[in-house]
């Protein structure tokens, strides 16, 4: 079975759960998954039993598929997500975002936990994603191109959706949530970086370094669906500020930021027109 028949599988699978239609998907990143809380569930899917779907292996990820509404917007929340480095393909990783697409989803939110390379940022602010650099070394599209889901050489000059960005930093404004906007580089991972490295990511035009969000972008650039990304920044890696830290550590970082996570993305998506 080919890839493309993989996506309509699953897509066919989850259509027979739940007859629920989606306009957005959301994906949550590590310890960002309390915005399931406000979301008025009508169907939950294991990742387990989805067929061709990866499952994740990141203790603080679960794998839920969630579909219901946020307010009064049809979502669905990938609860969990996967990662290059756990072994899966860049193609395994971005399965979930063909899935959506077929699902009918028009937009895209993205969650992360990332570190902060600018030194004007802080533990726990957010940074509303305006730009990505990809230093993974695996790109989804490579290989055959899916001509039924897009293009073959997409167009990556407005990564992420200028309309929902000018919306989120004026709700900051309304909200008094510190928000930043900036440009996040994707590695593989699973190490965090040395400092040479911090040095070099911020030198070539970085304000945070994380492991996921660029590869989903890329895919559903691909297949023209708006993109609207948010980096919770949970370690300082730049001078005089990098230490050792846990991943017990990053998600407390996280789960202090989440509340104000939260509001932005319910209230972007509740101003939002599709």
């Amino acid at each position: 079975m080919d890839y493309f028949d993989q996506i309509k599988e699953a897509t066919s699978f989850i259509q027979n759960c739940t007859g629920f239609n989606p306009d957005y998907g959301i994906i949550l990143g590590t310890g960002l998954g309390a915005l399931v809380k406000d979301v008025k569930v009508e169907t939950e899917i294991n990742y387990e039993d989805i067929p061709h779907f990866p499952v994740s292996t990141v203790e603080s990820h679960s794998g839920k598929l969630i579909f219901g509404r946020l307010g009064h917007k049809k979502v669905v929340v990938m609860k969990g997500r996967f990662h290059y480095y756990e072994g899966y393909t860049m193609k395994e990783v971005t399965f979930p975002v063909r899935v959506m697409k077929l699902l009918g989803i028009k937009k895209l939110v993205i969650s992360n936990a990332s570190g902060a390379l600018n030194p004007n940022y802080n533990k726990s602010d957010l940074m509303v994603i305006n730009d990505h650099i990809n230093l993974q070394t695996e790109n989804p599209l490579t290989g055959k191109n899916l001509d039924e889901m897009g293009v073959r050489f997409p167009d990556m000059s407005e990564p992420y959706d200028q309309k929902m960005i000018d919306t989120a930093l004026r709700i900051g404004e309304e909200e008094n949530i510190k928000l930043h906007q900036g440009v996040y580089v994707g590695v593989n991972g699973p190490n965090l970086e040395t400092r040479a490295e911090y040095h070099m990511l911020r030198v070539i035009g970085a304000d945070a370094v994380g492991m996921s969000t660029v590869p989903e972008n890329i895919v559903a650039r691909q297949m023209d669906i708006p993109v609207f990304a948010v980096s919770v920044l949970t370690d300082l890696c730049y001078p005089g500020h990098i230490q050792k830290i846990s991943v017990e550590e990053v998600i407390a970082a996280a789960m202090k930021a989440e509340p104000h996570l939260t509001q932005l993305i319910e209230k972007v998506i509740a101003e939002d027109k599709i």
